[in-house]
């Protein structure tokens, strides 16, 4: 059984710095053989795709939103996946999840849908 736990989120000001990290465990389970991602949901809303790096290249992805803000990195002696988030803004404010596939697909990278195994998520709060 994969088990993803998120940690590092907080309450900052607008303009600061977090980064948040994602530990995988599990007795098959290894970040460099798995395709990671960020989403975040805020109340009333879905969802949303972050970042991802994919499990067999190493390419990574972002969402219009974050790029230039925000970077994603795997860690593969740690087995754990960061998430470097800059130039926070009040809107930046959701519960943060962190996601993983250990399978091929066809799916976007930023659908929902790819990733089988979820952490239970960490809220950021970003305050003007």
């Amino acid at each position: 059984q994969v088990q993803l736990v998120e940690s590092g989120g907080g309450t900052v000001q607008a303009g600061d710095s977090l980064r948040l990290s994602c530990a995988g465990s599990g007795r098959t389970f290894s970040v460099s053989a798995m395709a990671m991602a960020w989403f975040r949901q805020a109340p009333g809303k879905e969802r949303e795709f972050l970042a991802a790096v994919t499990r067999t290249l190493s390419n990574t992805y972002y969402a219009d939103s974050v790029k230039g803000r925000f970077t994603i990195a795997r860690d593969n002696t740690k087995n754990t996946v960061s998430l470097q988030m800059n130039s926070l803004k009040p809107e930046d404010t959701a519960v943060y999840y962190c996601a993983a596939s250990g399978r091929g697909s066809l799916l976007p990278v930023g659908s929902v849908q790819r990733y089988d195994y979820w952490g239970q998520g960490t809220q950021v709060t970003v305050s003007s």
